[in-house]
């Protein structure tokens, strides 16, 4: 069961990410990076931000982990650049997530944290909800950051995610 929730929550990235690039490509990129007091300061740096830990958990994952300076590492300068990386990105995790299993779940995860450099252990569900969470939460931010720029993302529910929507359909 757990493993058929990480393939939800991935396709639910993927699909919120694809509506948040649509709508923050409407924005001018002056706008995208104007300081809105956020805590990546800007549209483009909370873009930036939920790519870069994707990112780093991923390696983590992966076995594969990436060297970063802070949390907040800028991977790209140009949005189109960091949109085509966060397509990239989301496909990783789409495949990471199919190949997922309960007993795999089940197991830990021991990595190095980037925040306060020590070792970590947690179990591998823990570590992937989190995972999950951490998206959702910085998606969170950024619909607030859109709407103070008269953009409206609709629904944002992971039940709204359309073969979510199919499968339940009576």
């Amino acid at each position: 069961m757990l493993a058929a929730l990480a393939r939800d929550m991935a396709s639910y990235n993927r699909w919120m990410n694809e509506r948040l690039y649509e709508a923050c490509a409407r924005l001018t990129d002056s706008d995208r990076k104007r300081d809105c007091g956020a805590f990546f300061r800007s549209v483009h740096g909370t873009l930036n931000h939920l790519l870069l830990g994707d990112k780093i958990w991923l390696g983590r994952f992966l076995g594969n982990p990436i060297q970063v300076r802070n949390l907040d590492e800028e991977l790209h300068a140009e949005f189109e650049a960091l949109r085509r990386d966060r397509v990239g990105t989301d496909e990783v995790i789409v495949r990471w997530t199919d190949s997922l299993t309960d007993a795999a779940l089940a197991g830990e995860l021991r990595y190095v944290s980037v925040a306060s450099p020590a070792p970590r252990k947690y179990e591998m569900w823990l570590a992937v909800a989190h995972f999950f969470n951490h998206q959702t939460h910085h998606r969170g931010q950024l619909t607030t950051l859109l709407s103070q720029f008269g953009q409206d993302m609709g629904v944002t529910d992971l039940i709204g995610l359309p073969e979510v929507v199919r499968r339940n359909a009576t």
